[in-house]
């Protein structure tokens, strides 16, 4: 990706932060309409049909829910456990909304944390994720390795006292690249996976290999690069006593000599974002 501004965006990215934003608007509806009895299927169905009213036909991933301790991957071992449930919503339980939606062929990948009525333990785990928003910004700015920036995202949730629950994921990642996709009239899924963005993800996982980078931003060998440019989904994890807690979003970066213009964080004008800002 060529150098890009911040405060003038592109066309390009104007069409990514489009779909991001349609994305977040996706998850506070349905965060509202949630109540007691409400099962994981049926958010993820609120979600998809939410989005599916306003043009979307394709999916990086079709929309996860996970409540209660599930926020936090409690046993996951296996990938199948990652989808929807009937786990039921009960007052008090924490919940994530997880989607990736393509709209016009831009894609974006949004996780949304909130618990039904209060939950002191998700609210301290949301205000301790600002840090590790600011540090991953940091480091990309300062062209570290992706994996060390891992490294540090995982000290400085163990001096939080929380545990790591994006090493739960395939491959353990943090984030991953998101690219344009090429639209077309019949868009066919594999395991809840849009085909034309696993595609998308496969070629660059090819052409980096033999260049020596990699599209998953993981604790692995394969990660011990500078930030690539293009456009990242990223998304730390908080775990604490079977509470989960994460923002997920897109963060630009650039071949700019610039530091503010060589990585930024697509939109400011988040939940999570306007939520610590209100609290400061």
């Amino acid at each position: 990706m060529t150098t890009a501004v911040s405060s003038e965006l592109s066309a390009e990215l104007r069409g990514f932060r489009r779909v991001q934003r349609l994305a977040y608007e996706c998850a506070e509806a349905v965060a509202a309409r949630l109540e007691p009895g409400v099962t994981e299927r049926e958010a993820a169905r609120m979600q998809r049909e939410w989005l599916r009213e306003r043009g979307v036909r394709d999916w990086f991933h079709l929309p996860f829910a996970w409540f209660g301790d599930r926020t936090a991957f409690v046993n996951f071992r296996l990938p199948l456990q990652f989808f929807p449930t009937d786990r039921a919503l009960a007052p008090g339980m924490p919940f994530i909304l997880d989607m990736a939606p393509v709209y016009e062929g831009y894609t974006a990948d949004i996780g949304y944390s909130g618990s039904l009525g209060v939950n002191p333990v998700q609210d301290r785990l949301m205000a301790d994720l600002e840090a590790h928003r600011e540090l991953i910004l940091r480091e990309v700015r300062e062209r570290r390795s992706l994996r060390e920036i891992y490294e540090d995202v995982d000290r400085l949730m163990v001096r939080q006292g929380y545990a790591n629950r994006h090493r739960a994921y395939p491959f353990g990642v943090i984030a991953h690249k998101v690219d344009r996709v090429r639209q077309r009239r019949f868009s066919p899924r594999l395991f809840g996976f849009g085909t034309q963005s696993l595609k998308g993800l496969a070629a660059d996982a090819l052409h980096g290999h033999r260049e020596g980078w990699s599209p998953l931003w993981s604790p692995y060998r394969f990660s011990d690069h500078p930030p690539r440019p293009g456009l990242w989904a990223v998304e730390p994890h908080l775990g604490f006593r079977g509470t989960g807690a994460k923002f997920e979003e897109i963060l630009v970066v650039t071949d700019s000599r610039d530091p503010e213009e060589s990585a930024f964080w697509l939109d400011d004008e988040l939940p999570h974002v306007r939520r610590w800002a209100e609290e400061k």
